[in-house]
């Protein structure tokens, strides 16, 4: 419906340029990527849609629901079972066979004990599936009794075939693996190793592992161009450290995806406000690898919305150290808590101004020592804008106060 709007917005001519805040402001964009994984996308007007899906039958019934493949299972044994037995029905009657009750056997029949429809049915039946109860045969009378026999038996090894491929196929899907892979229900926007940071978390409930993890991201926001094309769904990449190799990960025990906010970051120059406040943003996650016990490939995703990213929040240790082994507590991975004194600003303003400032959160009684021994000689030169981290820096009381 939205897009059909949409389409009826731009498909006139319009006299200068589409401002964008008045496109965002019509339509809220819906989220494209659910929490579970699944793309909130449904396809229309699809020309040969059924002859498409049938050329590719394999995959059709692999990606199907069960009951519609146990349907279709269903009734390809059943066609097949009544088709042979109607060829071989109609075979008996044409040689006869089918009147031996009223009349003395003068030759020998094309099927013995079969001189009905019923009879003939279920000696399809017996020579698909190899019952043989040994009542019902085909003798050497007919030959093309003998070879709608050996179509039947060709006829059913490959439906055999197809049915326990389509099963084992969809019983090994990977998908089924993603279950015990979770996202964090929120993300995270604070300060690491003095750079302002947006961060995720991604866990792995089985002890076996993900083999070739990594990670990636994007981020989904329409726009406007400047010749005044509306794109609906502008994808932009979010680096993770695929320079650095820190987007492949080894996942064990939960790990804290890092996007550093930098001038190639699309949030370089959002500060808290705007982010907060921007609704049509949704930041796309994925997380893909082999499974250990098959070697196929799976892929998980979720998908962060601007009020699910929290500012100025860390998430919760989950690993402890025990006695003989690491602990990863799951009941903290969703968990954050809120670090007080974390620049509002954007990333782009926090680097032209050199914004240094301790974080209570972080408060250490020793680095407290050392830097009030430090001189006011013994300083560097410093910008007068950028605030002094002495002058920033907590006292003692009021770290116990805040804790």
């Amino acid at each position: 419906m939205g897009a059909a709007r949409v389409k009826r917005r731009f498909s006139a001519v319009v006299d200068g340029p589409v401002e964008e805040e008045e496109v965002m402001s019509r339509w809220p964009r819906q989220r494209f990527v659910g929490k579970d994984g699944r793309c909130n996308v449904t396809f229309v007007n699809m020309s040969e849609r059924g002859q498409r899906y049938l050329s590719d039958l394999f995959t059709t019934c692999v990606d199907i629901r069960w009951r519609w493949m146990l349907v279709i299972f269903t009734l390809s044994f059943l066609l097949s079972w009544l088709l042979f037995g109607f060829a071989f029905w109609l075979i008996a009657s044409a040689h006869g066979d089918l009147s031996i009750r009223l009349t003395p056997i003068v030759e020998e029949p094309c099927f013995l004990q079969v001189n009905s429809f019923m009879a003939a049915f279920l000696f399809s039946l017996e020579t698909q599936t190899s019952i043989g109860y040994g009542f019902r045969s085909v003798t050497e009378e007919c030959p093309l009794a003998v070879v709608a026999v050996v179509l039947q038996c060709i006829v059913g090894c490959i439906i055999d075939a197809f049915i326990i491929g389509a099963v084992m196929a969809k019983i090994a899907k990977p998908k089924k693996r993603n279950e015990t892979l979770v996202f964090s229900e929120t993300a995270v926007v604070a300060l690491r190793d003095g750079k302002l940071c947006m961060m995720w978390r991604v866990g792995n409930l089985r002890k076996s592992h993900l083999v070739e993890a990594h990670v990636r991201a994007q981020l989904l926001k329409p726009r406007v161009t400047p010749e005044g094309e509306f794109l609906p769904l502008d994808n932009m990449d979010i680096n993770v450290g695929f320079d650095t190799g820190t987007d492949r990960i080894f996942l064990v025990s939960p790990v804290t995806i890092v996007h550093e906010i930098n001038d190639e970051s699309p949030f370089f120059e959002m500060d808290r406000k705007t982010l907060e406040s921007d609704s049509e943003l949704e930041v796309v996650v994925i997380l893909e690898g082999m499974v250990e016990a098959t070697a196929m490939t799976t892929q998980c995703r979720s998908s962060y919305l601007a009020s699910e990213i929290l500012w100025g929040h860390r998430f919760e240790p989950v690993l402890f150290e025990r006695k003989d082994c690491y602990q990863v507590d799951y009941s903290f991975f969703h968990r954050t808590y809120e670090i007080p004194n974390t620049p509002s600003c954007s990333a782009k303003e926090l680097a032209e101004q050199k914004y240094i400032q301790s974080s209570r959160a972080s408060f250490c009684y020793e680095n407290e020592v050392a830097l009030q021994l430090v001189s006011p000689d013994d300083e560097p030169d410093r910008d007068p804008e950028c605030p002094s981290p002495l002058t920033q820096r907590p006292s003692l009381a009021e770290h116990l106060h805040y804790n």
